[in-house]
This record gives C-alpha cells, sequence and structure tokens, in this order.
C-alpha cells in the first residue's frame, strides 16, 4: 500500500526527474520530457506548472517542430525567481554567495573571522552573513532554496558532523546543528542545509554549474596547506563509509618519505601541500600565514633558487599524485584548485610533465588536467551546487534537509 509521504516522495522524485533533464537538456518540450523520463504527457503538463509557479522553470518562444504544423514550447530553467546559498569556511576567511539556479553568482561577500580558532563564532557568523545576504537588495524578490557549506576538513555526510580541520584547530564540530541555531528565529530557519568537505563541494561546481559535458568522471584536487580531493562518478560525490573518501592527501607518494602530521611520512600533504613547501623553504614553525605564502609566491616568481626548488619539487611529486588518480578512476578531467595554484605553472607545469611522461610510457591518453572555472568563489559557490545537487535528488542519503 502506498501511504501518503510515499506518494509525495514518488511526485518530488518525478518532479526534480524533469528538472535535471531540462539541466542537461534546456530547452526540451513537454512532450520530449515525457518521452525521455517516460511519464505520461498529462503528468508531465502538470508537473511542469507545478515548476513553473514555483520559480524552477519557465518557457521560451514556441518553435516549429515540423510534425504537421505542430509548435513545441522550449523549457529551461528560470535563473530569475529563486536563489541558492554557499558559504567558504575557510582557513583565512568566510566567504558567501548566492547563485541562481543557472550557478551564475548574483551577490558575494568575504569577512574575516573574529577569532578563526572559535569553530562555534565562526559558524554563527556564518549564519549571520547567510541572514543579510538573504535579505539584501541584489536578492530582493527571490525565494531561498537551501544552503550548503564547504569545510578544510573530513566531514561525515550523513550528520554533518566536521571530525578534523587541522588547520584551523577544530575537531568534532555539528556544523549543520551548530548553522541551524545560528538561522533560529530568522527567513531561513527552516532552509535545507548541506556540508561536506571543500574539495567535494568544489568538484560538485565543476559538475552542476559549468554547463560541460562528458567530464565524468571528474576529480577535483585541492591543494592548499593540506591536500584533498572530491571524486564525482556517475553524476554522484563519491563520498566512502564515513565522509573519508577523496583523502588522498594521505596516500603515500615515497616510501619513508617526509613525517607528515597524520603520523605516517612519505603523504601527499607532507611532499605537495602548502605547508609543507613552506616548512621546506622558510623552516618549520607554527601554521603559516597568507603572508608567507604570498612572500613564497613572490620568491618563486622573482626566480628565487630555493623556493623554485621547494615548488618544482613539490609539482614533481603532484604529478605522480595525479598520475596514481588516474589509473585509480580513469577520470575524463582532474580539476587542480585550492591556494597552491597562486604558485601557477612554477607547480603546474612540473606536475603535467611527469604525468604526460607516464601517459607516453604506456601510449594512453591521460585525462585532461585543467584549473576551477569559479576563481576564489570556487567552494562558496560549490556549496550552492551542493545545495541544488541534492535537492534535485530527494532520494539521495545525505541525511540532513531541513529541520
Amino acid at each position: 500500500m502506498i501511504v501518503a509521504g510515499d506518494q509525495q516522495l514518488l511526485k518530488q522524485i518525478n518532479r526534480m526527474a524533469l528538472v535535471r533533464q531540462l539541466c542537461s537538456e534546456p530547452g526540451m518540450s513537454r512532450a520530449g520530457l515525457s518521452e525521455t523520463v517516460g511519464l505520461t504527457k498529462s503528468t508531465v503538463s502538470l508537473l511542469v506548472r507545478e515548476l513553473m509557479d514555483e520559480g524552477w522553470l519557465t518557457e521560451s518562444a514556441l518553435r516549429t517542430t515540423g510534425a504537421l504544423g505542430r509548435r513545441a514550447t522550449p523549457l529551461h530553467l528560470d535563473g530569475g525567481r529563486l536563489a541558492l546559498l554557499g558559504a567558504d569556511l575557510g582557513i583565512d576567511a568566510l566567504r558567501i554567495v548566492a547563485t541562481n539556479l543557472l550557478g551564475e553568482v548574483l551577490a558575494e561577500r568575504e569577512l574575516a573571522y573574529a577569532d578563526a580558532q572559535d569553530a562555534a563564532a565562526c559558524i554563527a557568523q556564518t549564519a549571520q552573513a547567510l541572514i543579510q545576504l538573504s535579505a539584501s537588495a541584489e536578492l530582493a524578490g527571490r525565494t531561498m532554496l537551501g544552503a550548503g557549506v564547504g569545510l578544510p576538513g573530513a566531514v561525515d555526510e550523513a550528520t554533518g558532523l566536521l571530525h578534523i580541520a587541522p588547520h584551523l584547530g577544530w575537531r568534532n564540530i555539528d556544523v549543520t546543528g551548530l548553522l541551524r541555531d545560528g538561522l533560529a528565529g530568522s527567513a531561513l530557519a527552516a532552509l535545507p542545509l548541506f556540508a561536506q568537505n571543500e574539495a567535494n563541494v568544489a568538484a560538485l561546481a565543476e559538475v552542476e554549474f559549468s554547463g560541460q559535458h562528458g567530464a565524468d568522471p571528474l576529480i577535483y584536487v585541492s591543494i592548499g596547506y593540506g591536500v584533498g580531493a572530491g571524486i564525482i562518478v556517475n553524476g554522484r560525490l563519491l563520498t566512502g563509509l564515513y565522509g573519508f573518501a577523496g583523502e588522498v592527501g594521505h596516500t603515500i607518494l615515497q616510501q619513508g618519505g617526509p613525517p607528515c602530521s597524520c603520523g605516517r611520512r612519505g603523504c601527499a600533504d607532507a611532499l605537495i601541500g602548502l605547508q609543507a613547501m613552506l616548512d621546506t623553504v622558510y623552516g618549520k614553525q607554527a601554521p603559516s600565514t597568507p603572508e608567507q605564502l604570498q612572500q613564497l609566491v613572490t620568491a618563486a616568481d622573482a626566480g628565487d633558487g630555493p623556493a623554485l626548488q621547494a615548488v618544482q619539487a613539490a609539482g614533481r611529486h603532484l604529478g605522480v599524485l595525479l598520475n596514481n588518480l588516474w589509473v585509480a578512476f580513469d577520470p575524463m578531467c582532474i580539476v587542480l584548485g585550492g591556494a597552491a595554484l597562486r604558485l601557477g605553472d612554477h607547480l603546474v607545469t612540473p606536475a603535467r610533465q611527469v604525468l604526460h611522461d607516464y601517459a607516453s610510457a604506456t601510449s594512453l591518453t591521460a585525462p585532461v588536467i585543467r584549473t576551477p572555472q569559479f576563481g576564489a568563489n570556487t567552494i562558496a559557490i560549490g556549496g550552492a551546487a551542493m545545495a541544488r545537487h541534492y535537492l534535485m535528488r530527494p532520494f539521495a542519503e545525505h541525511g540532513l534537509g531541513t529541520a
């Protein structure tokens, strides 16, 4: 027997199946959707009308199909009435954005933390920033659909618990619970919330909002003070049993190599991460600052020997990591992002060369290697993309949703 709750879920699954199809093939007609998705024409017409009323879909000008003069009405995602919120809780600052359904940025803000070591205060600040952004003039008249948060650490997707953000010193933080507390009493109190590792949300930005097809499987490699990866396979984020999938910073690239913060030796973090590069050039010290990163970038650009040697060595190790990800996942594309990309070709060219050499040895074609499409906003836009991703997949076991 189908109960009311099951019927509502089935209806929402069908609604979002139509939306996802139009994400992949904008401009389809109702008849085309009916044939492709497998729903009756009357059902599609009813669902499309609801979605148009709510601001998900819009129509464009009629077009002639050529079949006995019948005219079809192309359907598209509506970029004008709904909004998605995204937040990047970075190591150095908080960045938030609002996008429309197409991933176009409507508003953005960057704020310094009052105290980066105080997780609860930072998350409360994030909640207030989202409330203020949603009430801003840039978003006037729009309905907020959901919010996603990218975090610099391992996240349990089912609970929103941040296990550890080593470069912030945060451990076992209930991010979504604290965020929900911060939104209580506001217009966003019941907003669906989603949280994930920063590399995962950046990968979702590339898949959901890039407008590219044929880029799946896709791997996003984030190179900051540590190294992580977001992995998309068959349109879904690979998170693993406890949310640790993609923690490639702790894959071993050099047996007996330099010690890593995790206790192993020769990890990617200890060979590629910015902290490792800065320690090599300037000596081991407390967690490095943005000013020291700028110092390294300036030195490498000026041709400083020790700086260039450290960055290029990290680049060669990055090439080994890219090869390992290639043979493990056979991706169409690997996107390189994170703060280390400020080092530019000094880092990336050696990595490309190593990967090219491995590919040449096997007479195979290596995957495309490119940089993110969204610049400094990649993770924040990824938060918005994550909200869209899960809202359009109501059957997904993400476990968060509304309060």
